[in-house]
């Protein structure tokens, strides 16, 4: 009985992390766009640019459409979003909350 719930126990650790490599998104070919400052893997290394990495990909498509229409008025972000499809908007939002999120490096 104790074998038994071990392997359920391992099972249900393991099977999250490989469904989760199962579904890793396509990198979006407007990438770029959000990398200069957030981090091709969402981690940012601008003092006062948010990281995206483990986002929620809901969270982050309603903030790509504020920033789109206007709704959030930045203008760095209204620029670099204005030429995003649907489509790119939800790459992107999949990628970067596809993403880990690692922790800041520590100084000696």
């Amino acid at each position: 009985m104790r074998l038994f719930a071990s392997v359920v126990i391992t099972a249900a650790c393991w099977l999250p992390a490989a469904m989760q490599a199962q579904t890793r998104p396509e990198k979006p070919g407007q990438l770029g766009l959000c990398a200069a400052c957030h981090g091709e893997t969402g981690m940012s290394s601008q003092p006062g640019t948010p990281h995206l990495a483990g986002q929620d990909a809901t969270y982050l498509i309603a903030a790509l459409q504020a920033y789109r229409s206007g709704a959030r008025d930045v203008a760095v972000m209204r620029a670099a979003t204005g030429s995003l499809s649907a489509a790119d908007v939800e790459r992107l939002a999949q990628w970067y909350a596809w993403q880990s999120i690692r922790p800041a490096p520590t100084e000696p």
